[in-house]
């Protein structure tokens, strides 16, 4: 039965807010190497819309273009409804008028961030500029669907969503959708996820048929990494690492500012990297994977037995968790140790991202966040013990504590970014 989850506010223990987040705007704030083979208008526009408000000439700057073509550009996309000129702010310590500011029209066209996940799925609605509209949630079935059953339970979640918004579905662009496992995102085709019941489910077409919008879909851990590159620490990086320690263990990679996925979205699936030969038994049905060693249902797999937690009185995982981590934080050695042996494997995941792609960050990211014990100073020791000592100092490690919705709002960057590809010619056939 799906029923209404509760909404919850960021963690009270999130860290400070990078100087990109406090910038305004939404999307990476520095320029890919290829950005040039943009349209003109499509880069203008999306400069806008990262740095907030932006003047003309500062605009010719960034873009290294003449400041007769920023003009000339800037009033197409007024007239096109998609920009607009802000009000000047009067400074009045400074002489002369204040540079008109550009900025974008929210109401241009709003775009849809979907979760679907093992015990919740969640959503968010956005607008052109970025700015987050709504937000809801549902609980999932919790058990592997067939692709319309999964894809209907999306379409309830979105009713809710435009419900709250008072809004109709002609008024959204694009919806984004991700989800745990191995996801083909050009293509439109999940060969596997532990929230379908069959493999190599042509999934994009599906929830296309069902919601009656164009869909995008991507693995869940791409979704994060998007989040981070469009509202977090990532946006002002143009490469970096993202680590995700959820029900499954998840890593996204952005380099020049766009994700890297691998030629068929089997790329980048840390969770299932092995790190024991004939190990605990993963979800995906194989022995050894990392996640199977420090996802959430291994951290419950091990209180189960080492606490004698049974599902009853204890409840869902969430709760399991809460309370392991509760006895952990109390002194209780059992559960310290769980947590503590969680932490050495994520310390050899770690060391290994360090050997394959030399970050300079490595941003450890999501709910989980809050349990410190997964990045204590001895984790983070012990993955500089297990790397090559080259002379150089290690990578940057951030943590990123989200609440439930950053998944929703990474779906809502890669709609966004689709949206805007569509709008201005690039078409997917031809990305």
């Amino acid at each position: 039965m799906l029923k209404e989850m509760p909404l919850r506010d960021n963690d009270a223990g999130t860290s400070e807010p990078s100087v990109a987040a406090q910038a305004g705007g939404c999307g990476p704030m520095l320029q890919a190497d290829g950005a040039h083979y943009k349209p003109l208008k499509q880069q203008v526009f999306e400069q806008v819309r990262a740095l907030g408000q932006v003047s003309r000439i500062a605009l010719s700057k960034d873009l290294s273009i003449s400041p007769g073509s920023v003009t000339q550009v800037s009033s197409e996309l007024i007239s096109a409804g998609l920009i607009e000129e802000a009000e000047p702010v009067h400074d009045a310590s400074s002489r002369g008028r204040p540079p008109v500011l550009l900025q974008m029209r929210a109401d241009a066209g709003y775009v849809i961030g979907m979760k679907l996940g093992d015990f919740v799925h969640s959503a968010v609605l956005v607008d052109h500029s970025g700015t987050q509209i709504c937000q809801a949630s549902l609980s999932s079935s919790e058990q592997a669907l067939s692709a319309e059953a999964l894809a209907e339970e999306g379409a309830v979640l979105m009713g809710l969503l435009l419900e709250k918004a008072d809004m109709e579905k002609s008024q959204i662009k694009a919806v984004g959708v991700g989800l745990a496992g191995i996801v083909d995102h050009e293509a439109g085709i999940v060969p596997w996820s532990p929230l379908l019941n069959m493999r190599d489910v042509l999934l994009r077409r599906v929830l296309e048929d069902r919601f009656a919008l164009p869909v995008h879909i991507d693995n869940d851990a791409n979704m994060l990494t998007l989040a981070e590159l469009w509202f977090g620490a990532g946006r002002a990086r143009q490469s970096f690492a993202v680590v995700t320690i959820e029900y499954g263990v998840g890593m996204g990679l952005v380099l020049d500012n766009r994700l890297f996925r691998g030629s068929g979205g089997l790329g980048l699936e840390l969770g299932h990297t092995k790190v024991q030969l004939d190990g605990a038994l993963c979800r995906c049905g194989k022995r050894g994977c990392l996640e199977a060693y420090l996802a959430d249902y291994a951290l419950v797999r091990e209180a189960r037995i080492a606490l004698d937690m049974k599902s009853e009185p204890f409840g869902p995982v969430d709760q399991m968790l809460e309370t392991l981590y509760s006895q952990a934080k109390a002194g209780n050695e059992r559960a310290r140790t769980i947590f503590k042996r969680a932490g050495r494997y994520l310390s050899v995941a770690l060391s290994n991202i360090v050997h394959l792609f030399d970050p300079k960050l490595i941003i450890l990211s999501g709910e989980r966040m809050r349990y410190d014990y997964l990045y204590a100073e001895s984790v983070l020791s012990e993955m500089e013990e297990l790397t090559l000592d080259r002379g150089r100092p290690p990578p940057e490690v951030d943590i990123n504590v989200w609440d439930g919705f950053v998944w929703a709002r990474g779906a809502a960057a890669l709609a966004l970014s689709a949206a805007t590809d569509e709008l201005f010619g690039q078409a997917r056939a031809e990305a």
